[in-house]
């Protein structure tokens, strides 16, 4: 792989290689470009992230999204969000096998470290256009509206990190989409792709404006809808037979005061997930896996 370094604004003779595409065409691709300069305009998607992945003053849930590390990467690759950029270390850049048409810089990780603001250990970092949440309509429906489906809604979750785990669990354990309610964490911020290793660009979502009056479209599209609590009164969550119930949807509130009480009497059913005495709950993440496996058909 050759490199194009640029000096003064010129471009080097290395900055277009020609590769052979499989019918015989010449293709000609750009080489990743040198940046030496931690100044340098063209990096500016990546610039000082520690203090956040969008510009100050630009609103919650709007501006690109950052993306950490080769396997996060990957999935990037895979998902259908648009691949603004790659930025760096060589040989962890040079791993990725990037398409064409892909900009790709690279750095010394010193140079890296200054533009981002931290040592990034994952050794590169990609920026992508945001995409809009799903039509609710359309992703409670999903493509066969008799088929069954198993759906995340989430009540004020407004830790980035926590969504993100709870997005991977999601994935891994069969989840089909996540609802959020209009204060939970941008499912899309930096800390919730890299919790996630990038399975959260994988999974739709969409946005329930009216909570939590909008439950009432799950249940009309045949969800039944199960809210967590860890009170005594609710059912054991084992008892909610998922080959009965085609369609579920768990609700799962923030850590600490969990889900609201409107929220819960919205609910179809409250469950708990039955636990050794003298332990009144779990994280919100570990009680999001246990329950997408427990209600996995």
């Amino acid at each position: 792989m050759s490199y194009c370094r640029v000096v003064n604004g010129v471009e080097g003779p290395g900055c277009t290689e020609r590769r052979t595409g499989p019918a015989g065409h010449d293709h000609g691709v750009r080489a990743p470009v040198v940046i030496t300069d931690p100044d340098d305009p063209r990096v500016d998607d990546f610039r000082d992230l520690k203090a956040g992945d969008r510009p100050v003053g630009t609103p919650r849930g709007t501006g690109t999204v950052i993306v950490e590390g080769i396997a996060a990467i990957e999935r990037l690759l895979l998902s259908p969000y648009r691949i603004r950029a790659v930025f760096g270390v060589e040989g962890r850049v040079a791993e990725l096998g990037l398409p064409d048409g892909v900009t790709v810089y690279v750095a010394d990780k010193w140079v890296l470290s200054e533009v981002i603001g931290f040592r990034l250990t994952r050794g590169a970092v990609a920026s992508a256009d945001r995409r809009p949440p799903a039509d609710l309509d359309e992703l409670l429906a999903g493509p066969d509206p008799s088929a069954p489906r198993r759906l995340a809604v989430l009540e004020g979750l407004n830790d980035h990190e926590n969504l993100g785990s709870i997005a991977r669990s999601a994935v891994a354990l069969g989840i089909d989409a996540l609802l959020l309610d209009p204060r939970c964490a941008d499912p899309l911020y930096r800390r919730s792709v890299r919790v996630s290793m990038g399975h959260v660009l994988t999974l739709p979502f969409a946005v329930l404006p009216e909570w939590p009056g909008d439950l009432d479209r799950l249940h009309g599209a045949g969800y039944t809808t199960v809210a967590l609590t860890p009170a005594p009164d609710a059912v054991d969550l084992t008892d909610v037979d998922p080959v009965a119930h085609r369609r579920t949807a768990v609700l799962l509130g923030a850590e600490g005061p969990g889900l609201t009480p409107e929220a819960q009497r919205a609910a179809r059913v409250r469950a708990r997930i039955p636990m050794r005495p003298g332990v009144d709950s779990l994280g919100v993440a570990a009680a999001a896996a246990i329950s997408f496996a427990t209600l996995r058909s």
